[in-house]
């Protein structure tokens, strides 16, 4: 049997710049110290990062019930519409730190910060130093990565359970030990704790990984993933199924879940919405938003099970008087039979035909106030129809991350990614079980890439532009990986520098045509242009210099575009990469991003007072 050995280590990268300090270690540190600039440069934007997580954490930190079950509010009559593991973390950060917006975010930069060796050592590990080297700096460079970092949205922290779970995959796959598989489906059933069934998207790469790359035999194998399997739906379940056991009276109403069970959040709201959107899931709130129709402090949420219980619950009867001669959007005012104040905005509430007024956290989508869109509206201020999400994720289709709005969030350099993986996929023969790491990698990361493209590409439901952080990692695999075979090749294939340039040439031009569409100066394309031109020259004499030089060129805009991300003011509820010079006024949608008070603000206490 032939097998494929490891690309040749590139002895520049494996000299010794101190005892046990290679150059390949040096520049992980340099690019951890860049993803820390990144993450923490102008932080004091974020405000109090998104209000709805902010205002939870506040309130889970008031009891150890509400900490269990992640209280929406004070009072703990409901709770939101996430798992615990991401808010417990974040709480505990706070309870160290004091509640604000920097506070909140710091396990998510931490997580984005750690996550770049972790990724390195991985890709490192079938690919080669070169290859895990770019890998890091591709995934630090991306733009939703450090958007939804710099956040208390808890999708990176999922992103890094999830890396730690591929870690432990990869070990299994080496050692054939069934403790290193079953701890991957523990992290797993961790990560779906986070963000629920998002944790699992990535699970088919994992699993194909152990049973085509894992030398055992092939039944032993079936029943190790079996046993896995069973591990990694008790720990999923486990917080669910302990809340739906505790008596309804006892526990807050499970917010968003349609019939105040975690079961039926897990498969309405964070299940089949995701997919289809509110027609075919139980619930249509608005996602990592407060939920005006929850139950209110003095409402009896937890008497009956059926959907129409939470449709019956409805704002506080202040709410309703202050917008009662008013307009959709008008400014409003009014106070709480506790004293608490409430400036706010008048809209029209889920299943009421009446106006009633809230704070601006808490308005759903599809309902601005006066003078912004909605998330629905097009360009011109009119709604022109679409599935839900689509001015903020676009369309369902196989163009989706090519195009408006969703392509400034990482598909920069997808088209490269994609053309690696069918380099991947065709430079030599697959034989079972694969030996071969430069095949293993390509299950692991490229499965990884192409199940988050399709999936994302094809749903119609509940899709956040953030969302997008799930390809970061296996984008920057792919990146790495797909260069560093080209490098190899080009050592006795003289056709491997033609190769380089036709992908960098597809890579560069689809950047192009996404900067304008985004309305972006083009003169960014300039150097780019200049250094692909360099690239060309230089295959003649110079054929490394020519590689690195074509690299460079690739990476120039989407490093751009992550430093822009970090200078433009950060959206807070719904964090998201630059807009473009057209639309840098504006969030998703439309929608005028916050500004923030700083690391030290208080958290948003219209939000607050209104859920107490």
């Amino acid at each position: 049997m032939t097998t494929e050995t490891l690309p040749a280590q590139k002895p520049f990268l494996k000299k010794n710049l101190l005892p046990g300090v290679t150059v390949a270690t040096a520049l992980v540190i340099v690019i951890m110290a860049l993803s820390l600039g990144l993450h923490l440069y102008n932080i004091d934007s974020i405000g109090d990062a998104n209000a709805y997580y902010t205002a939870a954490v506040k309130s889970m930190l008031m009891s150890w019930k509400n900490f269990f079950f992640v209280a929406a509010e004070p009072g703990g009559s409901v709770s939101i519409d996430k798992p615990p593991l991401g808010l417990w973390i974040e709480a505990v950060f706070a309870y160290f730190l004091g509640v604000s917006g920097f506070s909140v975010s710091l396990p998510n930069i931490l997580a984005g910060i750690f996550g770049i060796p972790l990724l390195y050592a991985m890709v490192k590990k079938y690919a080669g130093e070169m290859a895990g080297l770019i890998s890091a700096l591709v995934m630090a460079i991306t733009p939703v990565f450090v958007a939804t970092n710099r956040n208390n949205t808890m999708d990176g922290l999922l992103v890094f359970f999830l890396l730690m779970a591929a870690w432990a995959f990869i070990k299994a796959t080496e050692s054939g030990k069934l403790r290193w598989l079953l701890l991957g489906a523990f992290i797993v059933g961790l990560g779906f704790n986070i963000k629920m069934m998002q944790a699992f998207l990535p699970l088919p790469a994992f699993y194909a990984l152990y049973f085509f790359g894992s030398q055992a035999g092939w039944l032993k194998k079936i029943v190790n993933l079996g046993i896995a399997s069973v591990l990694l739906l008790a720990v999923s379940l486990s917080w669910a199924i302990i809340v739906d056991l505790t008596p309804a009276d006892s526990r807050p109403y499970i917010g968003s879940s349609g019939d105040n069970t975690v079961m039926g959040l897990i498969t309405g709201h964070n299940g089949s919405s995701r997919l289809f959107g509110g027609f075919f899931g139980r619930n249509n709130n608005q996602d990592g938003q407060a939920n005006p129709s929850a139950p209110m402090e003095g409402s009896n949420p937890n008497q009956g099970t059926q959907p129409q219980q939470e449709l019956r619950q409805g704002p506080p009867q202040e709410a309703l008087d202050a917008c009662a001669s008013s307009s959709q959007g008008d400014s409003c005012s009014f106070t709480l039979q506790n004293g608490n104040t409430i400036d706010g905005t008048c809209f029209t509430p889920p299943n009421l035909d009446e106006l009633a007024c809230a704070p601006q956290g808490m308005i759903p989508q599809g309902q601005a106030p006066n003078g912004q869109q909605s998330p629905m509206d097009g360009p011109d201020g009119q709604n022109n129809g679409g599935t839900q999400f689509s001015q903020e994720t676009g369309e369902p289709g196989a163009l989706r991350f090519f195009t408006q709005p969703l392509s400034k969030q990482m598909s920069w350099l997808l088209p490269f990614a994609l053309i690696s993986i069918v380099l991947a996929l065709f430079g030599s023969r697959i034989q079972l079980p694969i030996e071969s790491g430069m095949h293993k990698s390509l299950i692991l990361w490229g499965g990884w890439l192409l199940t988050c493209v399709v999936f994302f590409s094809m749903i119609s439901g509940i899709f956040h532009s953030y969302y997008a952080i799930m390809l970061a990692p296996a984008l920057g695999a792919m990146v790495g990986i797909g260069f560093t075979q080209i490098w190899d090749w080009g050592k006795e294939k003289s056709w491997a520098g033609i190769l380089l340039i036709a992908a960098s040439a597809i890579t560069l031009g689809f950047q192009l045509f996404a900067m304008d569409q985004y309305g972006e100066n083009l003169w960014w394309m300039l150097p780019a242009a200049i250094l692909f031109l360099a690239g060309i020259v230089l295959m003649v004499a110079r054929k490394r210099a020519a590689y690195i030089t074509l690299l460079t060129a690739m990476l120039i805009i989407p490093a751009y575009w992550t430093v822009m991300t970090t200078v433009s003011n950060a959206n807070q509820n719904l964090p998201t990469a630059y807009t473009g010079s057209t639309n840098q006024q504006m969030g998703p949608g439309g929608a005028r991003p916050q500004g923030g008070d700083g690391r030290g603000s208080n958290v948003n206490e219209e939000l607050v007072n209104y859920l107490e």
